[in-house]
This record gives structure tokens, sequence and C-alpha cells, in this order.
């Protein structure tokens, strides 16, 4: 394998008496910097970006501060979301409602989970099957975002589309 070396075989093994010097070899390894958040994430209001040719996925949506009505632009992207369930009628889906880290952890989890309500009946009145469908809060646990300021915070209001196998 690279990298490893053999142990000495007995008849190899050298004795170093404390009066030899010895050297000291110093093997730096270059590891480029890559920051946590150089993850791409979509910004809200933004248009996603479109996956490769042929494959369809489910894109999130985003909300203002402390509202879960769905916005114009986050419609048309439900609406852009539907491909994926044309492509895959009988797949379920888990809606994940999150938030940002403003508030109490109980009023994000009902927020949150008002959120996933909103996509959930918005799809369902587009035509996607309810049974299809199951929502969840993680309120303000799970940022995509770990930053504190405001393009954070918005990145963080989400409804979150994850298929179930």
């Amino acid at each position: 394998m690279k990298g490893e070396v053999a142990p000495p075989r007995p008849s190899e093994v050298v004795k170093v008496t404390p009066e030899e010097k010895k050297e000291e070899v110093v093997v730096k390894k270059e590891v480029p910097e890559v920051s946590p958040l150089e993850k791409k994430v979509p910004v809200p209001g933004a248009a996603p970006s479109a996956p490769p040719e042929g494959i369809v996925s489910l894109q999130d949506i985003h909300f203002d501060f402390d509202r879960y009505n769905i916005r114009p632009q986050d419609a048309e992207i439900l609406k852009k979301n539907l491909e994926w369930f044309k492509r895959n009628p009988n797949e379920k889906v888990r809606i994940e409602g999150h938030c940002d880290e403003r508030g109490t952890i109980e009023y994000n989890l009902v927020l949150g989970q008002k959120r996933a309500d909103a996509a959930k009946s918005f799809l369902v009145d587009l035509g996607v099957r309810e049974e299809l469908l199951e929502t969840i809060s993680y309120g303000k646990e799970r940022p995509i975002d770990p930053r504190h300021n405001e393009e954070a915070w918005a990145r963080n209001r989400r409804a979150h589309f994850e298929p179930l196998k």
C-alpha cells in the first residue's frame, strides 16, 4: 500500500546510541482551506439553479420573518416542483419546516410546522396526493447557515422537501 513502510526485519534493526546526533524531519501536508460556508445555498427570492439535464429535484422555498404564507416567487418554485411529483407519482415526501435562530424553541417549532403545512396545502391544491406528503417541524434546530446575520436567517427560514425511500 502507498504510504506504508514495512517494519524492519530483525537483521536490519539499527541501534542508536545517545551520543549520536539526531536529525529532525518536518513534513508539512498542504490541505486547502474549505470554509463550511462555501456550500452552495439558494438565496431566497433568487431563481434556483437548474439541476443537470434530465434530473428534476425538489427545490426549497423560503419565508419572510415570522411568517408562513407562501410568497409569489415561492409559489412558482412549488409549481416547478410539480414536475418531480409527476416523474415520481408514488414517492412519499417529507416537508420539513425550518426557522431562523430568533424566538424560543417552542415558538419556532410551531412556526416551522405552519410553514411545512402551508407548503403541503399548496401542493395538494396543485394536485399532489395528500397521502404522499408528511410534515415535520425542526424549528431552529437544523440551520443550513450557521452565521448570525440577516442573510443566514433568510436562508434558514425554509420548507425543505425530502423524498422518502
